[in-house]
């Protein structure tokens, strides 16, 4: 249901030819998965991996997780991002979810409404237990408390 592109030599997948398109007023449920570039212009409602990028573009809307090396959001993002270098999230964006990567940028304007786990190389690794296991992560036991020293008696 994606639009492929080779004409924007800019980017690398488009050269590569690995370019996908989710253009603007269309809508795509259900699962994505490229092994280059996808720009998300329209609606997808579903988790998306993409091994290079995922671009979402101003007025672009995904609901759903997104696994991928980098992520450059413009539009909205209502799930978890797992980038393994980086996630962009631009002014006027907004994510709803988590974001666990390498490096953030938040430009100003920018939202994050999620928790944010940064220097995990392997991001992607992570995201697909969690998405292939379970329906959250798994919850550590709390440290124990730890003790205070007291002041000794011997100091006024």
């Amino acid at each position: 249901m994606a639009k492929s592109s080779a004409g924007d030599s800019g980017r690398a997948g488009a050269r590569d030819g690995n370019l996908s398109i989710v253009a603007v007023g269309m809508r795509v449920v259900g699962e994505l998965a490229t092994d280059g570039v996808l720009k998300v212009e329209g609606f997808v409602e579903g988790s998306i991996r993409a091994d290079r990028e995922v671009l979402v573009a101003h007025g672009g809307i995904i609901q759903g997780d997104v696994y991928t090396r980098e992520a450059i959001v413009g539009g909205k993002v209502v799930g978890s991002i797992y980038a393994d270098e980086r996630v962009e999230v631009q002014a006027n964006s907004v994510v709803q979810g988590d974001i666990v990567t390498a490096r953030l940028i938040v430009s100003e304007g920018g939202e994050v409404n999620g928790r944010v786990e940064m220097g995990d190389p392997r991001a992607l690794e992570r995201g697909a237990s969690v998405a292939a296991g379970s329906a959250g992560r798994e919850e550590q036991p709390a440290p124990a408390p730890r003790e205070v020293p007291q002041p000794s008696e011997a100091y006024p």
